[in-house]
């Protein structure tokens, strides 16, 4: 059987860094961007209903988290600020989260370049939409 997964002492939302820290009771601590707490969603929206289903996250850069919300004993549910707040974080997952850090972080930036995709939110190409000036018929 596994062992216990440690169980959180502490976590502090740093807004104006963009940051979830996560202290457990097993000494470990972890520094968790908001981005990529928001990218590595639990919630179905993300992860897809099986393998082969997720999701990829773009555009996630400027993301906070608005809101903590504890769920039961066992989990803390977040809502971000671009309005994604179906994902609930287990203490396992947030600890695996913590703790596999740097090669999750790796591995989605590979994923964002594959898909010729970016961290930062799309915005509409100059010169398209709509104008009103000189000869455009509205005046």
């Amino acid at each position: 059987m596994a062992e216990k997964t440690p169980r959180p002492t502490q976590i502090t939302l740093h807004q104006l860094s963009k940051r979830l820290d996560v202290a457990f009771d097993d000494g470990r601590s972890f520094e968790l961007p908001c981005e990529y707490l928001r990218v590595f969603s639990p919630s179905a929206e993300v992860r897809g209903h099986g393998p082969g289903q997720e999701v990829l996250q773009t555009g996630k850069r400027e993301v906070n988290i608005a809101n903590i919300e504890e769920v039961g004993a066992y989990a803390v549910k977040l809502q971000f600020s671009d309005g994604h707040d179906t994902g609930i974080y287990s203490w396992d997952y947030l600890y695996d989260l913590g703790a596999k850090r740097d090669s999750n972080w790796k591995s989605y930036l590979a994923r964002l370049e594959q898909a010729g995709a970016s961290r930062d939110v799309e915005t509409p190409a100059a010169g398209k939409g709509h104008v009103h000036g000189p000869g455009c018929g509205h005046h």
